[in-house]
């Protein structure tokens, strides 16, 4: 499977819940028992600064493992905390045995927040 390009924004002091779904090729949702998830956002791919983390372990990534979803959550308190402009990223799933499929990639835009 190649990985899904999408590009998305978050909006700085806003709550967020971004949503991806993983089907199959019948649009069928893949089951995710047993998977964990990660995301790194970087200035580029070949950047050893990371703007941004979130995987289940830090419970930044929530997995509905019935509905195929992972959900990228971050607070109002958390999107305040970031202040670049734009990045790469890729949201990868790692199933029990250790597979690693990149879901989805493409870049971020961070929203700058007027109101504080």
């Amino acid at each position: 499977m190649t990985a899904v390009t999408h590009n998305f924004t978050i909006e700085q002091g806003a709550t967020l819940a971004k949503v991806f779904v993983w089907k199959d090729s019948s649009g069928a949702v893949i089951n995710l028992t047993g998977y964990s998830a990660r995301l790194q956002s970087r200035p580029t791919t070949g950047s050893a600064t990371i703007y941004l983390e979130a995987n289940t372990s830090n419970g930044a990534i929530v997995i509905d493992a019935v509905n195929g979803k992972i959900t990228l959550s971050l607070t109002s308190h958390e999107t305040s905390a970031l202040d670049w402009l734009s990045g790469v990223y890729d949201l990868e799933l790692e199933d029990a045995s250790g597979t690693v499929t990149r879901l989805a990639q493409g870049s971020i835009t961070i929203s700058k927040e007027v109101t504080r």
